[in-house]
């Protein structure tokens, strides 16, 4: 598997708000977007989260993003390891993603940018 990059997840109390800091601090513009009842923005190499705690509690527990050239390589690479994939893969607002636990029990997402009917 292809590791392209890694995202870092803050989840916050006001968007709005840590948009803008985060913006200056990247140079990035932010990209948003809506998972679930989650807001959530890309702004360069963090994934910023705002939302109702039920479903930051959950988000919290992957511990990063990593960007793939390929979800279904991912998987694939995943399990011969032996890691459980918990949740996907499914298509996001810029692609795929898996969610895993590694068997030393660590969380991570794996997304990829491929359109769901390049799949």
């Amino acid at each position: 598997m292809d590791i392209l990059g890694t995202s870092l997840r803050v989840c916050v109390g006001d968007l709005n708000a840590a948009i803008g800091v985060y913006e200056r601090l990247t140079g990035a513009e932010a990209i948003r977007f809506q998972r679930g009842g989650v807001s959530v923005a890309a702004v360069g190499c963090f994934f910023l989260m705002s939302g109702p705690e039920a479903e930051l509690s959950v988000l919290r527990k992957i511990t990063a993003t990593l960007a793939v050239a390929d979800v279904d390589a991912a998987v694939a690479d995943l399990t011969a390891v032996g890691a459980d994939i918990i949740a996907g893969p499914v298509p996001t607002p810029i692609g795929r993603n898996v969610v895993a636990r590694h068997p030393d029990g660590a969380i991570f997402e794996y997304v990829d940018r491929k359109q769901a009917a390049e799949a």
